[in-house]
């Protein structure tokens, strides 16, 4: 018997469409029937490649006596974070309150009113190992909602005043925390095997982009040391797919070996910023190759044919983690023959006794990296390796993480030069646009020919971060007015003009019990990092007042949330080094268009760039031609011809 969630299209929830718990997605009419038969809540929050999720699921609700007891005395609400991340947000804050930490499955008790007076993560069906099991936990605090109700709604409200607590107005912009950040991430960094910290190691991309950003403007080469190890590591290890290209999310031990499976597309977007930034710094070719071939994954599995990129590939096959990856020795010498088969072998370190469960993870960790080695041969692993299981794949398109894919493949385009990276991004920005956007309004995610839910702040802001980047990649204003039309809507939407910053949810969205603000760059960089970089952004390149006076403000706001603890702010910190000490700014008046073809491979990565079709008072053309303008700090050169002479 199917539950309320049969007619939705988000993965994760069909996924639970057939469970014996009567699911309910989030919705009025949920709420409405908690209050008419005065029942709590109960809130599970997930994804759809989640494998602690699955595990839940299976054990709990697809069994009929813990759905018994949820349909009896609770009304059961299954939400999506991908498609909410703004309910996400506001209950992974309360689970973090609760308990001190969080992570999915996020396990919510409200009251029909939406306030929580219980949070967990994930639960055993019954007690074990000293963690309460979820059936004992359901018939606990039912009894205590119907006995002493009072006491539960006094830890709801207590709950809910402490996470609307307003944070401190910035009144400065502090230089400092460029320091201090970088002083943490050397008192973390494994010098031995790369990454910060102990084992999981999330590869967290921006941290990187802000060291490589330290190093270029401090001349610090402990901060490029840190860099190059982790991203040589990383792609040398299990966390890289050597098969068939693209990172896995995490790796669960020190050396990069064994990593957590799933594969999401956040994560592979800022990867190839992180790798294309450092191939422009150092110019080390194998750099620029593991971003290609993160793309050639990304465009060969994670592209839909109508142009938008999917979310995320499953760790399982067959209920098993990691089971699609893992080879053994004899079925590539029986695929490639004795002596290739061997070769391979011993250099993805594919061997007979194995490192995960008897089996193998192809890796470079004992072997010199070679670039092009077997890449005749590749194909036909990732073939036969495609044949043997299947991966789940969550398809649907979201804003947010498609944007990030876009700027990500622009800067691919500009460092290796190839059309086909641009093309792509450009049109997956013309999905969005068409299947994603109405007018200036966009929305969260897309299946199925279905929209749904009205965006929010990662969204328009990774939008602008998107067209910043497409506009820097071709050059063409069009792509730069759009990404204005977007910052003014954030800035009416989004913005608190009482205290900085932007609220999570704009005036459109549905108002929920708080409306917070994000700041900490987790996974993904926050909306407001990505605010303070494109205000920052915007202003260097157009010069206009308003965008100037708003990003001093952000810059503010940030410096005020980063002051415990700056190295959780490493987008913001790019976008407060960028802004105040900025790159060389390009202004380029152009005489004919065709001027501009393939110019953006020319450029710096990080150099600000403003297009001035015709002559102007202010920039008259030299000689009747296309003519540069280029300034460094608070010095300008004479205006040139040629981008080769400045």
């Amino acid at each position: 018997m199917k539950n309320y969630l049969f007619n939705q299209t988000s993965p994760y929830l069909l996924q639970h469409a057939d469970n014996p718990v009567n699911w309910y997605p989030w919705c009025e009419e949920a709420f409405e029937r908690a209050r008419s038969e005065d029942k709590p809540v109960f809130l599970s929050i997930g994804y759809s490649t989640c494998h602690w999720c699955h595990v839940m699921a299976h054990e709990s609700f697809e069994d009929e006596e813990i759905a018994e007891i949820l349909n009896q005395y609770y009304i059961a609400i299954k939400v999506d974070k991908e498609e909410r991340p703004d309910i996400d947000s506001i209950y992974m804050s309360v689970c973090q309150a609760f308990t001190g930490s969080g992570g999915w499955p996020t396990t919510i008790i409200m009251t029909p009113e939406q306030k929580p007076f219980f949070a967990g993560t994930y639960f055993p069906k019954t007690s074990r190992y000293g963690q309460i099991g979820l059936k004992e936990l359901l018939l606990a605090v039912y009894e205590q909602w119907k006995v002493d109700r009072k006491e539960l709604l006094e830890s709801a409200d207590e709950i809910i005043a402490f996470l609307n607590r307003q944070t401190t107005v910035g009144n400065n912009i502090n230089m400092q925390l460029l320091d201090s950040a970088f002083e943490i991430y050397k008192s973390i960094f494994d010098d031995k095997f790369g990454g910060f910290g102990e084992a999981p190691k999330f590869p967290t991309p921006h941290n990187l982009l802000f060291l490589m950003q330290y190093y270029e403007k401090n001349g610090n080469k402990d901060a490029l040391k840190m860099v190059e190890k982790t991203l040589l590591q990383m792609y040398r290890g299990g966390m890289f797919d050597h098969i068939g290209g693209g990172f896995s999310r995490y790796s669960t031990d020190r050396y990069f070996l064994v990593p957590h499976f799933e594969k999401m597309l956040y994560d592979n977007a800022l990867l190839i910023l992180a790798y294309c930034r450092a191939y422009q710094i150092t110019k080390k070719q194998v750099y620029c190759d593991v971003a290609e071939k993160t793309a050639t994954y990304i465009l060969r599995e994670m592209t839909s044919p109508e142009g938008g990129f999917y979310s995320a590939q499953d760790a399982d096959s067959e209920g098993v983690e990691g089971k699609y990856y893992l080879l053994e020795p004899d079925e590539i010498i029986e695929l490639l023959g004795e002596k290739k088969g061997k070769e391979f072998n011993q250099y993805f370190d594919i061997t007979d006794r194995g490192k995960f469960e008897g089996k193998n993870i192809p890796n470079l960790l004992k072997s010199e990296i070679t670039i092009g080695r077997f890449d005749d041969y590749l194909p036909h692993v990732y073939e036969y390796r495609k044949k043997r299981y299947s991966l789940h794949l969550d398809d649907k398109i979201l804003t947010s993480w498609n944007t990030l894919m876009i700027a990500a493949l622009c800067h691919l385009y500009r460092v290796s030069r190839k059309e086909i990276y641009l093309n792509t991004a450009i049109r997956a920005q013309e999905f969005i646009q068409k299947n994603l956007c109405e007018g200036n309004t966009l929305y969260i995610s897309w299946r199925e020919g279905q929209r749904s839910g009205k965006g929010l702040l990662d969204d328009y802001a990774n939008e602008v971060f998107a067209l910043l980047s497409l506009y820097e990649a071709t050059l063409d204003g069009v792509y730069l007015e759009k990404a204005k039309q977007f910052c003014d809507k954030i800035i009416s939407d989004f913005y608190d003009n009482d205290r900085g910053g932007f609220f999570l949810y704009g005036k459109e969205n549905e108002q929920l019990i708080l409306r917070p603000k994000e700041t900490y760059d987790g996974a993904v960089f926050s909306g407001n990092s990505a605010m303070a970089y494109n205000l920052g952004r915007l202003y260097l390149i157009t010069g206009e007042k308003k965008y100037g006076e708003l990003a001093e403000c952000q810059m503010k706001f940030m410096s005020a949330e980063a002051e415990s603890y700056p190295a959780g702010y490493a987008m913001f910190l790019v976008a407060l080094s960028d802004y105040i000490e900025p790159q060389e700014k390009i202004t380029i008046v152009v005489k004919d268009k065709r001027d501009l073809v393939n110019l953006s491979w020319r450029i710096p990565l990080n150099s600000v760039v403003y297009v001035v079709k015709g002559m102007t008072k202010e920039y008259p053309l030299k000689d009747d031609k296309t003519t540069f303008y280029i300034c460094r700090g608070r010095t300008c050169q004479p205006p040139a011809n040629e981008l080769d002479n400045l």
